[in-house]
């Protein structure tokens, strides 16, 4: 397996392996778009067309000339000050528990680091997580964007973290954009 940064020939597999990653998952985001897919397969396109979206942390995972998975970090802020927000990270579903998942996460924990970024955070499930260092956004005196999601709200510091980065997270404008469009707020995008 081969990890490395997406191509610009990649977008449709990347789609493909979020929508399949994404179908049967319970807390999935709906559909926005006709096609039907989980919002998680929308919502990369629309970070790939923001001004929050850094090349360097799109990471693909391949076999042969398969893409298999796929995660971003793309450009988040605490009360103002940079950090990255995690996600969707997808796997397709008959590569998954092979170790794809954490190859990828570890892979792009490793590029945010290098990159001299101060944190990266995310919601999601803590029992999983935590595996990647990730520990409760609160503990770091980081506030979840919506108080709804602080059990899953998690943060990562990476080695340019410091103690003085707390207040209130908040992700890219397409996750905004993706919470509006599934709740019939509008298209999103």
């Amino acid at each position: 397996m081969l990890i490395r940064r997406e191509r610009p020939s990649d977008d449709a597999a990347i789609r493909a392996v979020t929508a399949a990653a994404f179908a049967t998952v319970p807390h999935s985001a709906p559909p926005v778009e006709a096609d039907g897919v989980p919002g998680e397969a929308t919502l990369v396109g629309w970070l790939r067309s923001d001004a929050s979206w850094i090349p360097e942390l799109s990471l693909v995972a391949c076999l042969g000339d398969d893409v298999v998975g796929h995660v971003v970090c793309t450009r988040a802020d605490v009360d103002g000050a940079p950090a990255l927000g995690l996600g969707p990270v997808s796997v397709r579903p008959d590569h998954q528990q092979r170790g794809v998942g954490s190859a990828l996460m570890h892979a792009v924990l490793g590029a945010a680091d290098a990159l001299g970024e101060p944190l990266v955070a995310l919601v999601g499930d803590p029992a999983f997580y935590s595996r990647f260092g990730f520990v409760s956004g609160s503990s770091l005196g980081i506030e979840a964007p919506d108080p709804g999601l602080s059990p899953y709200f998690q943060a990562r510091p990476l080695s340019a973290y410091e103690p003085s980065l707390t207040g209130r997270f908040r992700f890219a404008a397409p996750f905004d954009a993706l919470e509006a469009a599934a709740s019939g707020g509008g298209s999103g995008h």
